[in-house]
């Protein structure tokens, strides 16, 4: 499904003003104003159907409060976006890819939860010259980057960021299992790469870590059984979204009793909400956290919780926030008529970007952030659980 979505200009302008004059702060520390030029189209791909449907819906929500909080506006010019459907992330992202490109002709495409899913579009981005920009998981197996870039994390780095943190955490293996697809891979290998080279070992047979079916059926008992025989002091787990309840409540419910490690979807958004006490105690690693101690953070989460009801944004919103705010910077230097090729062209002269998680740099080499890690630890809160930061700064690393 494919829906087009604007606001009229004078609508959009009316509400950023009344939203300053309310807050009197901005969510940005960085100005984009630039003389109004050509419309922009932008296709915004995300998972609306499949394992990964509640990741999409918060990040619908993070592009649309940065299109409305700066008047529907990137660079001075006005937006309309795209939307279109990612799926489960093999040929129905490249289909929606292919409209978005023939039919759209947009300018950008942003957005992606599935790292098979950027497996699938980015060379048919590349091949148009239209500046892609990835807000989930970037595998590793890309080899043309001229157009694809990412505000969110190379799929291998949360594994990194965590691997010495458990080495230097739990007194004995470690257990790693993840989804059998290029994501999976990247997120557990990743971890192993960075574990084992800190001195630890796996408790999985063979020392090799183990891969469960995707989007498989939802039954991770038999894994669960193994892990419970295998002499493990910890685990360390990448699923999200729809995969990651099963997985933490089934956790529980087969009495593993053994603390659950892993990168920040395992226990995030609306994963977590579901999970409810299953999750007191999981351990993860993160670049986003609503409670980051900075004001355009801070801002950020007062005018999204405004905007949602009360909820508070998570790590899947303020990626594709950060989409935003990349753009609006490369539109403004690029100027009021320039192309997607163009646009391209400015996001690689950046240097830096500020989004809610902070001021951060896009590697020239792998064009994924270079960024701080923080820990956290899910534990109840009030009628519910969060996730609570105890180790804001565990690590920088990217690129």
């Amino acid at each position: 499904m494919m829906l087009r979505r604007t606001l009229p200009p004078t609508v959009g302008l009316i509400c950023g003003l009344l939203l300053a004059a309310c807050t009197g702060s901005s969510l940005d520390s960085e100005t984009t104003e630039a003389a109004p030029g050509k419309d922009l189209t932008i296709g915004v791909v995300v998972p609306q159907s499949g394992p990964y449907q509640p990741i999409g819906a918060d990040m619908l929500k993070g592009w649309t409060a940065y299109l409305e909080r700066h008047g529907n506006k990137l660079g001075g010019r006005t937006v309309k976006y795209v939307l279109a459907d990612e799926g489960d992330g093999g040929p129905t992202a490249r289909a929606a890819v292919d409209r978005l490109i023939t039919n759209d002709h947009v300018d950008a495409i942003v957005g992606v939860a599935n790292a098979d899913a950027v497996n699938n579009i980015a060379g048919p981005a590349t091949a148009a010259h239209t500046p892609f920009i990835g807000t989930g998981g970037r595998p590793s197996t890309l080899s043309d980057l001229s157009f694809v870039w990412h505000t969110s994390f190379d799929s291998r780095d949360y594994g990194k960021a965590a691997g010495p943190y458990l080495k230097a955490n739990v007194d004995g293996p470690v257990y790693a299992i993840g989804p059998d697809y290029q994501g999976g891979k990247d997120q557990v290998g990743g971890f192993v790469a960075a574990f084992t080279a800190a001195g630890g070992t796996l408790a999985n047979p063979g020392g090799q870590p183990t891969y469960t079916p995707w989007p498989g059926d939802g039954n991770f008992g038999p894994w669960l059984t193994k892990i419970k025989e295998s002499g493990a002091k910890a685990v360390y787990a990448f699923y999200a979204g729809a995969p990651a309840i099963a997985f933490v409540k089934q956790y529980q419910q087969f009495g593993v009793g053994l603390p659950l490690y892993g990168p920040a979807f395992l226990t995030e958004g609306a994963a977590l909400a579901a999970q409810g006490a299953a999750a007191n105690g999981i351990t993860t690693v993160a670049t986003y956290d609503p409670t980051l101690d900075n004001p355009g953070n801070a801002a950020f989460v007062a005018d999204y919780k405004a905007r949602n009801g009360g909820a508070a944004p998570n790590l899947y919103a303020e990626t594709i926030y950060a989409a935003g705010a990349l753009l609006d910077k490369a539109i403004t230097a690029a100027g009021a008529t320039a192309s997607g090729e163009q646009i391209n062209t400015a996001i690689g002269k950046l240097g830096t970007v500020t989004s809610p998680r902070g001021t951060w740099t896009l590697s020239p080499t792998t064009h994924t952030p270079v960024q701080r890690w923080c820990v956290r630890k899910a534990q109840a809160a009030g009628t519910g659980m969060a996730n609570v930061v105890i180790k804001p700064d565990l690590t920088t690393l990217g690129g």
